[in-house]
């Protein structure tokens, strides 16, 4: 006999119709089982508090069913917030964050601290066993100063301050936390050889781990349904060839480049899938994930 206390008595669906959708659940519970799913969690996802709660549920589920997730987080807007109090603007070059020493110490209080332990909690009080890094530790990721290439002038270079470039990603540490049935949450804080800050991109940081930990699928959450053609319209599955003409003739542009880019080196590099997917739709893991309804656009890996 089930045990009614142990579950919700909320469902707006007959029972026949959950047993249905569970098993609808099956083939791609048993097909990755075991394997390493990493996701880049940010935007409304991060801010809106029930997307909060669906986002951690989700996370927890795919955990008790055998996948290994590790979460990579941002925090955009919780930086912004922090800035413009202590009478900073945030400045972006090419979807990079300008990272002067001072903006450094705001982005590792507010991603290594508040946000990182904010989503650690979050999965935990969903029944999950997480626990938060930073690239600090155990030299998780090792990073060099990024200079990026002037468009107009592709001879110069940009320095954006204290913004990293990664030369090295450790995984032996995700891999003994997996081992011990925790969920790795990370903050995109790298260090570089003589113990130096580096603030890196989340997307960058969700790319490299998935390409070491030669993952199953690399899942980024973002505020748009997906990849966008030049109608605006959704394009649900995408060649890395295609994604370069899109790149060649503008059609995608700013904040979507280095997510774009992660996800392009991921598919090229091992990944079997990279899904670039809307966070603001409830569940959107679970769909993408354990059904065929997807919420966004797949790059196939050739």
């Amino acid at each position: 006999m089930t045990d009614r206390t142990a579950a919700p008595a909320d469902s707006s669906y007959p029972p026949a119709a959950e047993a249905s959708i569970l098993a609808a659940a099956l083939p791609y519970i048993k097909r990755f089982h075991g394997k390493t799913i990493v996701v880049k969690y940010g935007g409304n996802a991060m801010t809106d508090e029930r997307l909060k709660q669906f986002f951690a549920r989700d996370v927890v589920l795919l955990s008790l069913v055998g996948m290994n997730v590790v979460v990579v987080h941002g925090g955009g807007p919780q930086i912004e917030q922090l800035l413009s109090r202590v009478g900073k603007k945030g400045e972006f070059i090419q979807g990079m964050r300008v990272t002067d020493a001072e903006t450094m110490e705001v982005v590792e209080m507010v991603l290594g601290g508040q946000v990182n332990k904010d989503v650690v909690n979050l999965i935990n009080q969903a029944g999950g066993h997480a626990v938060g890094l930073t690239g600090k530790d155990g030299g998780l990721i090792r990073a060099k100063k990024l200079l990026l290439a002037d468009r107009q002038h592709p001879e110069e270079l940009i320095d954006v301050g204290q913004v990293g470039d990664i030369t090295q990603i450790a995984p032996s540490l995700i891999r003994h936390l997996q081992g011990g049935g925790f969920i790795p949450v990370i903050a995109p804080i790298g260090v570089g050889p003589a113990g130096e800050t580096y603030n890196i991109n989340a997307d960058v940081v969700a790319g490299k781990i998935a390409e070491v930990l030669k993952a199953e699928k690399l899942v980024l959450l973002t505020n748009t349904p997906g990849v966008l053609d030049e109608n605006g319209e959704l394009i649900t599955g995408i060649t890395p060839r295609q994604i370069d003409e899109m790149v060649a003739d503008g059609t995608l542009s700013g904040g979507m480049l280095p997510k774009i880019g992660s996800a392009l080196d991921a598919a090229r590099n091992g990944v079997k899938s990279v899904h670039i997917i809307d966070g603001r739709v409830e569940h959107a893991l679970l769909l993408e994930i354990l059904t065929d309804h997807g919420v966004g656009t797949m790059i196939r890996s050739h």
